[in-house]
């Protein structure tokens, strides 16, 4: 059978996407791809957005190849499966635009949390629920309904809903396949900034160590995909990383939910450490001491994000942040790193629990010494999220985007968003609704 994987030209103006706006590596696309060569299946990987294509120039590419499936994410990138845009509007043009025959499947957190809208808004026949790499190729060859998180609507139109999620076995993922992917056109380095102490750095990358994370910290959009912490093979992480770097790399981003946890790490951080290449990576504090912020030193860690939260153990508590670490300790910790590390960031996010004293003499004292403090950013109620069933009492249902995306905006309007969003957002069913041309 063929495959044909599309990566779309993301667009986020009006929405409350706080994600990073630029091209990233498309993992789960290229995972996909390894899986499905490896099944005997063809497959032609089209990046529209790192490469700035309209749907016309990527007909014109899938002119000839006649594909079975044509395969589009609904969000840009396993690094923002976590924090979505809600909207499902450039999944939807991209289908409509390419006009293809063939089977259009649709992968990523919508239809996760909610299949029958995902399959209703972006015209998709098929949603797979959960991780796909491993359940796409099964499109070929087995019944549908054996599919974990195969959802899809039949030639009368009814929706068939499947059980389960897909969940990818880390250690079956080899080093993945370069050779045909433009990776000299990502110059994008994710979270580095200028000034940061790194600006010396030329070409990023993103890569993945772990899948999953065996924290339930509240706010976490993880839930119905990479919930299970799963570790890959190192062999095959350091294979690709030499691939990558003998390709003009010299910045990794691990996109991994939390890095720092595994038996592996260590030793991971040993062989970056021999390399010609520097990293970054969202974690917790509370996942390192003195000694292991000494090797992430020596292993050219020259971002390092955290996610505190809350300046007060109730705050964390509420959270449910599970973190044993006293705010002082956390505080030291971070210093500590700043010594080390170029770009130390703490995140913080709006509780009530917090003073709002309290939490800018705090931010005033790392700052001090050098560690960035977010402003509290508001959290969404992302649907699969335990914010959202805490939030409104329910499990997602086929409104719930919406439901989220009103609550969300009803709570913030007066307040402020965060920085990094779009400051006039609009609401989901109009951004939905609206007929602007696909972006190129």
């Amino acid at each position: 059978m063929k495959y044909a994987l599309i990566n779309p030209h993301w667009s986020f103006e009006g929405s409350t996407y706080f994600g990073c706006p630029e091209p990233h590596f498309p993992l789960e696309l290229l995972c996909a791809q390894q899986a499905l060569r490896k099944a005997g299946h063809e497959v032609i990987l089209i990046d529209a957005f790192m490469e700035s294509l309209n749907p016309d120039q990527v007909r014109k590419r899938l002119a000839g190849f006649d594909e079975d499936y044509l395969v589009i994410p609904s969000a840009p990138s396993y690094l923002f499966w976590r924090c979505p845009q809600p909207e499902l509007r450039v999944p939807r043009q991209w289908f409509s635009a390419l006009e293809r025959k063939s089977t259009r499947v649709v992968i990523g957190p919508h239809g996760s949390a909610t299949p029958k809208a995902t399959l209703a808004k972006t015209g998709a026949d098929v949603v797979l629920r959960g991780e796909p790499d491993q359940t796409l190729p099964m499109l070929a060859h087995a019944p549908w309904e054996t599919i974990d998180g195969c959802c899809w609507r039949d030639a009368g139109g009814t929706i068939h809903m499947g059980q389960g999620l897909g969940v990818t076995d880390m250690r079956s993922m080899g080093a993945l396949d370069y050779s045909n992917y433009p990776v000299e056109l990502h110059s994008h380095k994710h979270h580095i900034f200028p000034g940061n102490g790194a600006d010396h750095l030329r070409r990023g990358a993103e890569m993945e160590f772990a899948r999953g994370c065996p924290y339930s910290c509240t706010f976490c959009n993880k839930t119905l995909f990479r919930n299970k912490f799963r570790e890959r093979e190192l062999s095959a992480v350091v294979e690709e990383m030499d691939q990558l770097i003998a390709r003009g790399v010299d910045y990794i981003y691990f996109i991994d939910e939390i890095f720092g946890v595994g038996k592996n790490v260590r030793t991971l951080l040993e062989e970056i450490a021999k390399r010609p290449v520097s990293i970054g990576f969202q974690s917790r504090i509370d996942l390192w001491n003195e000694e292991t912020l000494d090797l992430l030193g020596r292993a050219h860690c020259v971002s390092f994000e955290c996610g505190v939260e809350s300046v007060t153990e109730e705050g964390r508590d509420e959270l449910n942040k599970n973190c044993k670490l006293t705010t002082d300790r956390i505080g030291d910790l971070l210093i500590y790193a700043r010594k080390r590390i170029p770009w130390v960031q703490a995140n913080l996010i709006k509780t009530d629990k917090d003073d709002a004293e309290l939490v800018r003499q705090w931010q005033a004292k790392l700052k001090s010494h050098g560690v960035w403090v977010s402003e509290p950013v508001p959290m969404f109620p992302f649907p699969g999220s335990p914010l959202y069933v805490e939030t409104f009492g329910m499990a997602p249902d086929e409104s719930a985007w919406e439901r989220a995306h009103a609550f969300y905006l009803k709570l913030f309007a007066d307040k402020g968003y965060s920085d990094i969003q779009d400051q006039a957002p609009v609401p989901l069913e109009e951004l939905e609704n609206e007929a602007r041309p696909c972006a190129s």
